[in-house]
């Protein structure tokens, strides 16, 4: 019976914590560095889908995508850190930044992945991640992306979900980086976390079958 009980463990452990209660790791990121790409060949937009650990993971996949930093968009800078943006006071959404190569993966393709990798539909949650920082998100650099990212609502985000599709539309007002534990995080972490093991992992093989044509290679 105690194989059965630690599976049980584990699953207690996925379904009744979410995001923001799982054990923090000490970790360094490695991000490209893009400031000597072209304007033409590089675009970024800022993406809320729940916790940001699934949602880097999955743009991390991309071909095409330079750079993934997870962060907060939608309050200020003062209260933009892990403990006060838990708390669903401060304004923010987890977020992720994306820096991408429009010529290899498109905005229309971005916006897909968005809206097949997470729940849309559920206000202000994520599965177990509850709070108006887990809110389903786009946050526009352009008034190209904020036509992009609506077109994306109307027409194709209902083709994935019955219900009202709930995602907002904001203009972008910043970025701010997550503290480096929260960089990378499963990549570095994986599996050794029950929230990677339960959540994430799932999702990833799911947006890899899915999405295969757009998997960086190798």
């Amino acid at each position: 019976m105690k194989p059965l009980l630690v599976v049980l463990a584990f699953l207690s452990t996925c379904l009744f914590a979410g995001c923001q209660n799982q054990t923090k790791m000490s970790v360094k990121t490695k991000d490209m560095d893009v400031k000597n790409v072209p304007v033409t060949d590089r675009e970024t937009i800022t993406l809320g889908g729940g916790c940001f650990w699934c949602t880097e993971a999955v743009y991390q996949e991309v071909e095409g995508v330079y750079s993934v930093e997870s962060g907060y968009s939608g309050g200020s800078e003062e209260d933009a850190n892990y403990p006060a943006v838990c708390t669903g006071q401060t304004g923010h959404a987890e977020v992720v930044q994306v820096v991408f190569n429009p010529k290899v993966v498109n905005l229309e393709d971005i916006l897909k992945m968005f809206f097949a990798t997470h729940n849309p539909t559920t206000l202000n949650r994520q599965g177990n991640d509850v709070g108006y920082q887990y809110r389903s998100a786009i946050f526009y650099h352009s008034e190209a992306q904020k036509a992009a990212a609506e077109k994306s609502i109307k027409d194709f985000a209902p083709t994935l979900w019955e219900d009202p599709i709930v995602t907002k539309v904001e203009p972008f007002l910043g970025f701010y980086k997550a503290e480096e534990d929260h960089q990378n995080y499963y990549s570095l972490v994986g599996n050794r976390n029950p929230y990677c093991t339960f959540i994430i992992t799932p999702k990833i093989t799911k947006f890899r079958k899915e999405f295969a044509s757009k998997l960086k290679k190798g």
